[in-house]
């Protein structure tokens, strides 16, 4: 049995699991390629860069992936530092100012969908256990 609310939490779970992995992706995709082809860096190796940024990403891929709560929950302080950088480069390189702020919007979006995540799966999670609590209270008192 599912009620208005079990449904309209698993919409915004879903929603929100989305608007995660589309903010994952997008930022891996963004770093790879902007360190890559788009405007690769002259003074330091490639190499370190891409393992400074583009590792660190790569921890969160499975529980991402299997829509673990706990790993939503801790993705999301490790997408600050990510916004951290956004910033600066937006504000300290002029000719990657695009680069910078498309990369604070996917931290961003990377932050609200792992916390929003984190909290409508924990309610539909406590929902579900309440829901399945009042069935076998009912079937044992039958």
């Amino acid at each position: 049995m599912f009620s208005l609310q079990q449904f309209s939490l698993q919409q915004k779970v879903t929603a929100t699991r989305w608007v995660t992995l589309i903010g994952y992706f997008g930022l891996m995709a963004l770093l790879l390629n902007w360190f890559t082809w788009i405007a690769p860096p002259t003074q330091i190796p490639r190499a370190f860069l891409l393992i400074a940024l583009v590792v660190p990403l790569l921890f969160p891929l499975r529980g991402l992936l299997h829509a673990r709560t706990y790993t939503h929950e801790w993705v999301s302080f490790l997408s600050l530092f990510y916004f951290a950088i956004g910033i600066d480069v937006a504000f300290n390189q002029p000719q990657q100012r695009v680069l910078g702020l498309l990369m604070v919007g996917l931290s961003l979006m990377l932050f609200a969908g792992s916390v929003y995540f984190a909290f409508y799966e924990k309610r539909r999670l406590k929902w579900l256990n309440s829901a399945e609590t009042d069935t076998a209270t009912v079937n044992q008192n039958s």
